[in-house]
């Protein structure tokens, strides 16, 4: 059970016999978490790093099958990694880079679809993908270099929040004093739910089944996306070898039954959905590993900081927003909540402490916008593409085939896919 205590009489926090005193301490230890924790320590901030398991360091992925975990990284997200000066020792032979996408509309019709191309914007590239392993290696490898980051693998029990800090007790009985606290341990966030920060959510009754395919025909270096009648989503994302990801977004009972095909059951499966036009693209897919799916939902937090009357605990990643994997951004937007921290952060005024109100705000109102944007372009696009009715399969397919038209749309989509991380 968690708890919250606040003290709005004491001027500081006092810091209890036996416990440690540092700068920031970051609660998770997924990409976000471990991003930020080397971002704050490279800005000179005595930094601990707190998750179950992080005394385990990832391995690099290597062999000739990639793992489930694959992720799309925008050049926002790259130059992040370069800010963190990781992502020249990133091993990019596990690394696919994107020159186009294409997105298919549900009526089978070739006009009814949108292609984005790094050539027609200008770039070289529009993402990559890649394993969350090779991330996940690298930030740990340059994390044992930073002499101002420490790791502790340890579970968090409670929290104590008062005008001067923060308090954290750990469940091995050990206690922590950090004048921030940054909560990055995901969508189910301890650290938020103890600090009353309320959540809206919205089940989309789907789970997301991904697994990845060996194909006979080359992927072209491009990132498929077919909308499918009854509201299915499918990508093919390109990796290296000859391969795809697949992420499938299809009803909970439908997911179930597709972790049971067989390798011919799934061809079949190819050649019926679509019009057969996956198998056309990619020619025969070979299973590749073992399928496994996630449960979708739509969740932000209401504030991104907190408590509400004096906040010394900032929410980024899944702890403050979950959105649809159909465009991409989750991983990506996350990022962008980290970019934006130590932006603030270290442009911060010298009379500021780290946990000044209107710094913690400057991040919050950043950051708002962003996702806001993001959450309901993905939720009204997986809803619009969703609906059975004539006039709606009609607007979203003419509405493909517009947008593929016009070069200022184009133009605007791949700006905002691009993800621009604001470090300077």
């Amino acid at each position: 059970m968690s708890e919250v205590h606040q003290n709005q009489a004491l001027a500081s926090a006092t810091k209890p016999p036996g416990s440690r005193s540092i700068d920031v301490a970051v609660i998770g230890g997924g990409i976000v978490g471990k991003a930020v924790a080397l971002g704050l320590a490279q800005l000179g901030l005595q930094t601990l790093e707190v998750a179950p398991g992080l005394d385990h360091t990832i391995p690099n992925p290597s062999g000739s099958e990639w793992g489930q975990r694959i992720y799309a990284f925008s050049p926002g997200t790259v130059s992040l990694l370069k800010h963190l000066q990781v992502w020249d020792a990133v091993d990019h032979s596990r690394l696919q880079v994107v020159k186009d996408m294409r997105i298919y509309g549900d009526r089978g019709e070739r006009a009814d679809q949108l292609h984005l191309s790094a050539f027609e914007a200008g770039v070289s590239e529009l993402a990559w993908i890649g394993e969350s392993g090779v991330i996940e290696h690298t930030l740990d490898t340059a994390s044992r270099f930073q002499n101002k980051l420490e790791r502790l693998s340890a579970s968090i029990s409670e929290i104590h929040v008062d005008e001067g800090g923060v308090q954290l007790q750990l469940e091995n009985g050990k206690s922590i004093f950090a004048q921030l606290v940054i909560a990055a341990d995901g969508a189910n966030s301890f650290i938020r739910s103890a600090i009353g920060i309320e959540t809206t959510e919205e089940s989309y009754e789907q789970n997301a089944v991904v697994a990845n395919w060996q194909c006979t025909q080359s992927h072209l270096q491009t990132a498929y996306q077919w909308f499918l009648p009854g509201g299915d989503i499918i990508a093919m994302l390109p990796l290296p070898n000859q391969q795809v990801s697949m992420v499938w977004s299809t009803s909970n009972s439908h997911a179930a039954h597709l972790l049971e095909l067989s390798q011919s059951e799934w061809g079949r499966q190819f050649s019926e959905i679509a019009n057969g036009a996956i198998l056309q693209q990619l020619g025969a897919l070979t299973l590749h590993s073992q399928p496994t799916s996630f449960p979708l939902r739509k969740m932000r937090a209401e504030r991104l900081i907190g408590p509400p009357d004096d906040p010394k605990v900032v929410l980024l990643g899944d702890a403050a927003h979950v959105i649809h994997p159909l465009a991409g951004q989750g991983l990506n937007l996350g990022l962008r909540d980290v970019a934006a921290l130590l932006n603030v952060l270290g442009k911060r005024e010298s009379f500021r402490s780290i946990n000044d109100f209107n710094l913690l705000r400057r991040y919050e109102r950043e950051r708002q916008g962003d996702t806001s944007a993001l959450l309901w372009v993905t939720d009204k696009l997986k809803k619009l593409f969703s609906g059975s009715s004539n006039t709606e399969r009609f607007a979203r397919n003419f509405g493909l085939g517009l947008v593929n038209k016009s070069h200022f749309l184009k133009q605007r989509l791949i700006q905002q896919a691009l993800g621009d991380s604001n470090l300077e």
